[in-house]
């Protein structure tokens, strides 16, 4: 069921406590932590506490928790003191999704340049 914690997803693992990461803040609805691959000084993943696919779903189901998510992006942002920053949501493996549950890339600290990818 949407919304519901998937026992083969490495992030509602992370949510769990069963799996170690970096968590560098957490609220009612996220949680926030390094990435395992950083591709800039600052790369963070935040993540809803409840499992939805990919950001477009979760917006559908849970536009609350959506406005969470890009809430947290930017407070992760000035907890790094970033002055810039990018912040991604891949939807599809085809975009570079590779744990189908919704997240933001919070990338800063090095150029960033334009376009992506």
């Amino acid at each position: 069921m949407a919304g519901e914690p998937q026992a083969d997803c490495l992030f509602c693992k992370i949510v769990a406590g069963e799996v170690p990461a970096t968590i560098i803040r957490e609220t009612e609805t996220t949680v926030a932590f390094r990435d395992i691959n950083p591709q800039a000084p600052t790369h963070v993943l935040v993540i809803p506490r409840v499992h939805y696919a990919n950001a477009a779903t979760l917006a559908i189901a849970e536009p609350g928790i959506t406005a969470d998510v890009l809430r947290e992006a930017g407070e992760v942002a000035a907890q790094d003191k970033a002055e810039s920053y990018r912040v991604v949501f891949n939807t599809g493996s085809g975009a570079g999704q590779t744990v189908f549950h919704a997240h933001a890339h919070v990338l800063a600290g090095r150029g960033l340049e334009w376009p992506p990818g």
